[in-house]
């Protein structure tokens, strides 16, 4: 197990430092940086309002077979039929290997399978086609925190801190984790 770990630490790592800084393929990308300026000043109360027109954006692949596919692994994943949901999602990415929101949600699955390696791989994938999927990066930090690694959850916390500043969680997990491990992030 500690070879997983250390794989995982290192594959985290990388998915950390060498985001590109590619633009998701389907949404409106004008759309989209007005929502994220929205984001910056946004007040805690509509925070989620503007995330959830964010993600709406995120969610249109461009193709009823691979929104058909979405909306399945969601609805599987949802019920708690974590099989299907990775089965549908896979289908999906492999339809539409660019749709980062594909990526995402079986990234989703995964971790709720407990499956952290495939998640892990998913969020790389998510981050690479949306370097500002600040889900994927919740996600991220929370298996950074599983594995024992807080410096690293709080880099990533801090990134998603410069997306939308008043965003409650990520300020609780930030004064959490900088008290744990002094404020200091690598």
């Amino acid at each position: 197990m500690d070879v997983m770990k250390r794989f995982l630490k290192y594959t985290v790592t990388a998915i950390v430092v060498g985001v590109s800084l590619s633009l998701p393929a389907f949404a409106d990308e004008a759309e989209l940086n007005r929502l994220f300026e929205q984001l910056k000043s946004a007040d805690a109360e509509s925070i989620g309002m503007i995330e959830q027109e964010i993600v709406a954006q995120w969610s249109r692949s461009g193709s009823p077979a691979a929104d058909l596919l979405l909306q399945r692994g969601r609805e599987a994943l949802v019920a708690g039929d974590l099989e299907t949901a990775i089965a549908h999602l896979t289908a999906l990415t492999d339809y539409a290997p660019d749709f980062a929101e594909g990526w995402n949600a079986r990234a989703t699955a995964y971790f709720q399978a407990g499956k952290l390696g495939p998640s892990v791989a998913d969020i790389g994938r998510v981050l690479e086609l949306n370097p500002r999927h600040f889900g994927a990066m919740s996600g991220l930090a929370l298996i950074l925190e599983e594995l024992g690694n807080p410096e690293k959850a709080l880099e990533v916390y801090r990134k998603i801190e410069v997306l939308a500043p008043e965003r409650p969680s990520v300020k609780d997990a930030i004064e959490r984790l900088g008290k744990e491990t002094g404020g200091q992030d690598i």
